[in-house]
């Protein structure tokens, strides 16, 4: 793959070995890492992540407890009085596509597969509001189907990784997906979402506590000093 001035090529055996050497390295520091959107069930879990978009997963949990209580099943929410959704879900930002999203939704699932979200990626893809991150969301966490979020989190790292220099989110989980095995694709996304939100942050990384420096090309995009970097790290549960 391509390098920066100055490193040698590595080759896809070395990144492959690399790769699977910073997934056991993530698995070790965050043994807990999972889906931090609350629920019960695939209708649930979809919403919860229509509603995440550009929004905190601790901001949707607090919507989401009213908003499955008022709507329980598809059909509830496919006859959804739009205006009385609008004002459940406001505060998450975007709400009024949010809502048509999810009504949409609904009547999609309802209309197409009997009222049961599909557990198949070119299925849940056709929904109003769902592409493929969400799609694998929902399929890794309610179906464990493995699937691999490409988020922003995501993607910034695995580029600060020197996995891929790919831009477009499909690609990237292309490149990934070759480098891990298949069954680790759904806790990988984890393990890198939480440390996003933890450690490698966009602007400021706490490189110098990064469990991942020795193997990062990218350690020294933020302080390296231990004592700085350490007041830069976010203790979880998050969003």
């Amino acid at each position: 793959m391509a390098t920066k001035a100055g490193r040698k090529p590595e080759t896809q055996l070395a990144l492959v070995r690399r790769a699977r050497k910073m997934n056991r390295i993530l698995a070790e520091t965050y043994p807990d890492a999972h889906c931090e959107l609350d629920f019960t069930n695939p209708l649930e879990l979809l919403v919860a992540t229509i509603l995440s978009a550009q929004c905190t997963d601790k901001r949707v949990n607090m919507v989401t407890p009213t908003l499955f209580a008022k709507y329980p099943t598809v059909e509830d929410y496919a006859a959804a009085d739009p205006s009385e959704m609008e004002e459940i879900i406001r505060s998450t930002g975007f709400f009024r596509a949010k809502t048509n999203s999810i009504i949409g939704m609904a009547q999609a699932v309802g209309e197409r597969y009997g009222g049961e979200v599909p557990g198949k990626l070119k299925d849940l893809v056709t929904l109003p509001g769902v592409g493929r991150k969400t799609a694998n969301v929902v399929l890794g966490n309610a179906f464990d189907v493995p699937g691999l979020t490409v988020d922003t989190h995501f993607q910034r790292l695995v580029r600060r990784f020197g996995w891929t220099e790919e831009t477009d989110p499909v690609k990237i989980e292309h490149v990934v997906g070759r480098l891990l095995p298949r069954r680790e694709w759904t806790i990988f996304s984890h393990r890198v979402i939480w440390h996003g939100r933890r450690i490698c942050h966009a602007r400021r990384p706490a490189c110098g506590v990064c469990p991942l420096a020795a193997l990062c090309p990218s350690y020294g995009t933020g302080p390296t000093d231990p004592a700085q970097a350490d007041k830069l790290v976010r203790p979880g549960p998050f969003s």
